[in-house]
């Protein structure tokens, strides 16, 4: 099986009120984009990684996280696009061009707490079902509103869920869904689409179902000051154990 992760490492930080972008601030003395390699290089799941950024880091990128960390599954560093869709595209093509895969594992780099458990979980269940996302179910309350910020509905909570990344499905999938998605990407703004994750390109562009997978609360997604900080604390905590 060939099995590729597409890791995002593209975004410009702007929450994070730093100079730094947040895929290169140092926790644990670590660049944060390098803790989530980590576990992928590690992974016997996975067999290959593409690493995506701005086309301005590019070189930062190879030298200083893939070369000095020794990242030996990354195969090609590559630029990403405008909007986080774009990136992806770019991932999957990346991939056709190295002769395709079975599964494509795509995940936030600022998600810096994917453990090789997660992996293996939402492994077993995507070759069951081509379309796996890493999620919790909401702690919360959930509630629907409309334009004016007023309350339309209240979800049963028992039915909500917070999707994180990995992301993970069949290649032939997730090509299909970006493909349709790419034909269509100039009328989005028109009808309103607005792609936040690649669950919703495969809901929106194919008739295949998501099954949502177990994750972790402490899968968090670092984008802000006080993320950082949780961050510090989870990572303090796993050393400490």
């Amino acid at each position: 099986m060939k099995n590729v992760a597409i890791v995002l490492a593209g975004g410009s930080g702007k929450r994070m009120n730093s100079d730094i972008k947040k895929q290169f601030m140092l926790l644990n003395d670590k660049p944060l984009i390098s803790h989530s390699l980590e576990i992928f290089e590690k992974s016997n799941i996975i067999t290959d990684v593409i690493l995506i950024s701005s086309p301005e880091d590019m070189e930062y990128c190879a030298d200083e996280i893939v070369r000095r960390g020794g990242f030996n599954k990354v195969r090609a560093v590559v630029a990403g696009g405008r909007e986080r869709y774009n990136s992806v595209m770019a991932g999957l093509d990346q991939i056709e061009i190295s002769g395709g895969a079975d599964y494509v594992f795509i995940h936030d780099g600022a998600r810096p707490f994917v453990t090789e458990d997660m992996i293996e979980r939402l492994y077993e269940d995507v070759r069951k079902t081509e379309a796996s996302v890493a999620a919790v179910k909401s702690k919360d309350t959930v509630k629907i509103s409309n334009t004016a910020d007023y309350v339309v509905s209240t979800p049963n909570r028992e039915l909500t869920w917070i999707i994180q990344t990995p992301q993970v499905f069949a290649y032939s999938l997730a090509k299909e869904a970006y493909d349709k998605l790419k034909e269509e990407e100039d009328g989005l703004p028109c009808q309103g689409i607005h792609v936040t994750d690649d669950a919703m390109v495969v809901e929106t562009w194919t008739d295949h179902k998501v099954r949502l997978v177990e994750g972790s609360y402490e899968n968090i997604k670092v984008t802000t000051p006080e993320d950082m900080d949780i961050a510090e604390t989870i990572i303090k905590r796993r050393i400490n154990l």
